[in-house]
């Protein structure tokens, strides 16, 4: 059985390779993968306790996704497991397909160009480059 690993975040792309992952792998064992990248949603200025509250927020939004991604794919009676990390995204996504014998990731991508790309980098890009197994990217 093939286990495929799915990272989603909540955006649309994130969604449409779930899809896709559940469409190329209908005998699959999936694993939905949230990273909250500590780096993205949090200057690290105001009040005292506030990157706990920041924290606590994108934990639970990421909960709440992948919830409802388990949903998706037991209603299609695959096998499915999810868990939520903290930490770079790409380096996390490499991380854990290599750690949990991943056969392959399809995973979304925002489709950022330009400076915005520049200034972020390309998480699909990050994974595509370093991962040992095949990544398939969904637009």
């Amino acid at each position: 059985m093939t286990h495929v690993l799915v990272p989603l975040d909540g955006s649309e792309g994130a969604e449409a390779s779930l899809a896709y992952a559940l469409d190329l792998f209908p005998e699959g064992r999936f694993t939905l993968l949230a990273v909250i990248d500590p780096t993205s949603g949090f200057s690290g200025a105001g009040a005292p306790g506030t990157s706990e509250v920041w924290y606590r927020n994108a934990r639970t939004e990421a909960t709440e996704h992948l919830d409802a991604a388990r949903e998706t794919v037991e209603e299609r009676g695959a096998e499915v497991s999810s868990v939520v990390e903290t930490g770079r995204p790409a380096r996390l996504i490499v991380e854990y397909a290599d750690e949990h014998d991943v056969d392959h990731v399809v995973m979304g991508t925002h489709s950022r160009e330009g400076v915005s790309r520049l200034l972020t980098g390309s998480v699909a890009e990050g994974v595509v480059r370093h991962a040992t197994v095949p990544v398939t990217v969904v637009r």
